[in-house]
């Protein structure tokens, strides 16, 4: 038998040719295979998840081998990096479903946002950054994120509190206002007609409560992408209506713009740190950023925050085109007068008679059907604990007759503590003293821990600055809260909502 040459057996080129066809990976997009070429001229070039394989293998010739090799190629090109996924992801509503996307981040925030929670989305910057700090790994959840930076035991005690009630006391609060702009809502649209035997504030609670059950039935996050857009079109066009309406009617006759005077410096001191700490509990931040962000797709190529930090960016500019307006519009229109219940009920009181009944009426149902949105994607980190308690002892996904009693008692319970609790407005300054590293302080310490900056570097000193001062903050809003409790005396009424 002639023996072949030996030259034969080595005559693929190391470098390919520039007439060799491109290769399509399994994404669509087209591998030029210029790494070889890159590395034969002596230029430098990091890892990557394909530079195990070889040239060799990439030669035009098409053997099984070669086509396995150029599939995974592809395949890792996309992917990026393993990450280590939990079968249990899988069966929670938070990351049930993972085809979000930039629009649906922006409707989620910008539904989220508006009303209470809108000047600090910049701050929450930190969290969307370490939603994939560590390779391999998502933090799906504000409490994941918390036990990898602190560890196990001291980050489920530092964040848990917060978040639960931060999800289940603005749901509560949905509750109340939304009852209560019902009521309005009824009054002004049937006015004396319908006065012979109204339903009172605790029935209007029941109405607004079965609302939000029926459309809690909604399986998981990204299926409520319609309804976050629902309220966000809605947020914007009511935020836009009140300010209007009020500054381009007449102004009351005994406004005034002076501040209350207090007896003591004291006294002072600390209602400015109280009215600090009501002001923190409304803009403190909607604690959702990782759950949206877990929604989305995530690749080394396309990480997930890219979507999220573009959705988030049109969402804030949103918001401050509502929240601005609203505030100095409000004030210039009603001043000292402005009622505890805000500018809706401002425009209600001073210019039910001047306005036709139905202009008026529009804002209150947009504000009803905003509560309505908000109310879904606020309890959806409960649910989704909810879910993940009973999928961890049964090692299987909730039935939708289990998922829909979840909610159906969340729902519930949520209406028995507004009803039973009526005077935990009174508290805003202390729990949004409580709150507020949430979002102010544990970001910066998080990111510190995590991404292990060089010590004493200029990122090193400015994350660890502005969480201590997150913390003094909560410190000093905290103290104010509580001493405008005992100054003011805190009247327990219980089961007796206004």
């Amino acid at each position: 038998m002639e023996e072949r040459p030996e030259t034969e057996l080595i005559s693929i080129p190391a470098t390919p040719r520039a007439s060799t066809p491109e290769i399509l990976t399994p994404s669509g997009q087209r591998s030029p295979r210029g790494a070889a070429k890159e590395a034969g001229s002596g230029t430098a070039k990091s890892w990557t998840p394909t530079s195990f394989i070889s040239p060799r293998f990439l030669s035009p010739i098409g053997t099984p081998m070669k086509r396995v090799l150029i599939n995974m190629k592809g395949y890792l090109e996309e992917v990026g990096h393993l990450t280590k996924l939990n079968p249990q992801d899988a069966w929670l509503p938070i990351t049930e479903s993972r085809n979000g996307n930039a629009h649906y981040a922006a409707f989620h925030n910008l539904n989220a946002g508006v009303g209470f929670q809108a000047l600090v989305l910049p701050v929450a910057f930190f969290s969307w950054m370490l939603h994939e700090a560590v390779p391999g790994k998502r933090y799906n959840r504000y409490v994941e994120l918390a036990q990898a930076a602190f560890g196990e035991r001291l980050g489920v005690w530092l964040a848990l509190f917060p978040t639960v009630y931060l999800s289940a006391g603005t749901a509560t609060a949905l509750i109340l206002v939304g009852g209560e702009t019902m009521k309005l809502f009824f009054q002004i649209v049937c006015g004396p007609l319908c006065s012979s035997n109204p339903l009172t504030t605790v029935e209007w609670y029941l109405v607004f409560t079965s609302l939000c059950i029926v459309l809690s039935q909604l399986p998981n996050l990204n299926s409520i992408a319609g309804l976050s857009l629902v309220g966000a079109v809605t947020a914007i066009t009511y935020s836009t209506m009140v300010w209007v309406l009020s500054v381009s009617q007449q102004r009351p006759p005994s406004l005034s713009y002076e501040p209350l005077s207090l007896p003591t410096l004291t006294a002072s001191v600390f209602s400015v740190l109280n009215a600090l700490g009501i002001i923190a509990f409304a803009f403190r931040g909607h604690n959702l950023v990782l759950e949206i962000q877990a929604t989305m797709p995530s690749t080394f190529k396309k990480p997930a925050h890219v979507p999220m930090w573009r959705g988030a960016k049109v969402a804030y500019v949103f918001i401050a085109m509502c929240l601005f307006p609203v505030a100095i519009g409000g004030y210039w229109a009603y001043g000292s007068l402005m009622p505890s219940g805000g500018i809706l009920n401002a425009l209600f009181a001073f210019h039910s008679h001047d306005i036709p009944r139905g202009l008026l009426a529009m804002p209150f149902l947009l504000v009803v059907f905003n509560c309505l949105s908000s109310f879904q994607i606020y309890s959806m980190p409960v649910f989704d604990s909810f879910e993940a308690g009973y999928t961890s002892r049964t090692n299987r996904p909730c039935s939708i007759w289990v998922r829909s009693g979840f909610r159906v008692f969340y729902g519930f319970v949520s209406l028995l503590i507004g009803v039973a609790l009526p005077f935990l407005s009174s508290l805003a300054g202390l729990l949004g003293g409580l709150t507020l590293p949430v979002t102010f302080a544990y970001p910066c310490f998080m990111w510190v821990l995590i991404k292990k900056p060089i010590k004493y570097s200029f990122n090193w000193y400015f994350n660890w600055i502005l969480g201590w001062l997150g913390i003094a903050f909560s410190l000093a809003f905290s103290i104010g809260g509580i001493w405008s409790m005992v100054n003011s005396g805190l009247k327990l009424k219980f089961f007796k909502p206004n």
